[in-house]
């Protein structure tokens, strides 16, 4: 089994493991609402999705870069009318040698934790938004795999997901500064918008369209953006009475740095705890 695919297996049978123990999750949701449910980013579910990344030919000699996001989500009520809802991500990566005899590196990167106040109800024609605060915390274990100082900035997403429809569409973004650059790694100031587009057929399958955009703006302009463009499906399944939202899809980068992968296949796991 290949080295960087091992910590996806392990963390999505630990998962599966735990899921066993939580079988009273509610199941009253048919499949098409459970699909729109996990597509809403700001949703009042709990939920515990493992999003593998692979990232082909990066780097000068055209390795291979593998990340895993485990990406806890918990909405806190804080009144009748107000959520906030808490998405972590933390990344462990298998970064391919930069220069020959280097070697691999394997290790946990820097974790980003998000929070964002959002409406307990959606508005007028199913529009939803939720804004807040990005940080980002230097928890790598390795040099190559982040950097030193702390990191801060604003972070919001909109949406619109209507009753009846089949379309849920919208966009994220935050954009996060470093607070120091005395540490490894110097200053950051790095954007992220990653509009999304999905249609939902009955059943729990639906197409998607989610490409990650990103900026580093203290690079130069023609190594600054990162563009992707594709898409991918994905499915609703059931571990006893347990909601687990799959999806797999494939990037195409249209416009990368000169060390940035040029394609990315994305497969997903996501454990879903309907409040």
């Amino acid at each position: 089994m290949s080295p960087f695919i091992r910590p996806l297996v392990r963390a999505a049978g630990t998962c599966a493991a735990m899921s066993m123990l939580c079988m009273s999750a509610r199941a009253e949701l048919s499949a098409e609402e459970l699909a729109k449910l996990a597509q809403n980013p700001v949703g009042n579910l709990i939920s515990v999705p493992f999003q593998n990344n692979t990232n082909f030919n990066t780097g000068p000699l055209s390795g291979t870069q593998n990340i895993l996001n485990i990406q806890p989500v918990y909405p806190i009520e804080v009144s009748s009318d107000w959520n906030v809802i808490t998405r972590t991500i933390m990344p462990l990566i298998w970064q391919p040698e930069f220069v020959p005899g280097q070697g691999d590196t394997f290790g946990l990167g820097d974790i980003q934790l998000s929070a964002f106040l959002s409406p307990s109800s959606p508005g007028p024609g199913g529009l939803i938004w939720g804004a807040g605060a990005i940080v980002q915390m230097p928890t790598n274990t390795d040099d190559v795999l982040g950097n030193k100082n702390w990191g801060l900035g604003p972070t919001a997403v909109v949406l619109k997901l209507e009753k009846g429809s089949p379309w849920v569409y919208g966009a994220l973004f935050n954009n996060t500064w470093s607070l120091s650059g005395s540490k490894q790694g110097g200053r950051y100031n790095n954007f992220l918008v990653q509009p999304f587009l999905n249609y939902n057929f009955p059943g729990g399958l639906y197409l998607t369209m989610s490409p990650i955009i990103t900026a580093n703006w203290e690079a130069d302009s023609d190594q600054r953006w990162t563009v992707p463009l594709g898409g991918g499906v994905g499915k609703i399944f059931h571990i006893g009475k347990l909601p687990v939202n799959t999806q797999i899809g494939a990037y195409y980068n249209v416009v990368h740095p000169d060390n940035g992968a040029n394609w990315q296949l994305r497969a997903q796991v996501q454990f879903m705890f309907p409040k």
